[in-house]
């Protein structure tokens, strides 16, 4: 069974920055995207960004795009996410789990996702 740990979440200032971590274990990534999503109080759980782990392609969730960096390091099965120029908006809890299957409609990224939820890391950017 695959299985994945999110960490490095945290309370951060707005304008600040965090990095996110994912160390999946259970089986081999290679030959699946990786992605990174969110759920804020209330609302649905939304994309953010995802990679490929072997190709390097990297995909982001249009209102994120150049706030927000994913990079991967194979050896260590460990997928990050770098947040830059936080703001309060981007409370919630980030997840992290392999895609079986990405596509992109509408101005929105929509993925199947291969395992189950992770307990998530806690982001909170006070204003």
């Amino acid at each position: 069974q695959a299985h994945v740990t999110e960490s490095g979440g945290g309370v951060v200032q707005a304008g600040g920055s965090l990095r996110l971590s994912c160390a999946a274990s259970g089986r081999t990534f290679s030959g699946y995207v990786m992605g990174w999503f969110r759920q804020a109080p209330g609302k649905e759980r939304e994309f953010v960004a995802a990679i490929s782990w072997s190709g390097g392609n990297t995909y982001y969730a249009d209102s994120l795009k150049g706030r927000f960096t994913v990079s991967k390091h194979n050896a260590e099965n460990t997928v990050y996410l770098q947040m830059n120029g936080l703001k309060p908006e981007d409370t919630a809890v980030y997840y992290c789990n392999a895609i079986s299957h990405l596509s992109y409609f509408g101005g929105r990224h929509n993925a199947k996702v291969e395992d189950d939820w992770g307990q998530g890391t806690q982001v909170t950017v006070s204003s």
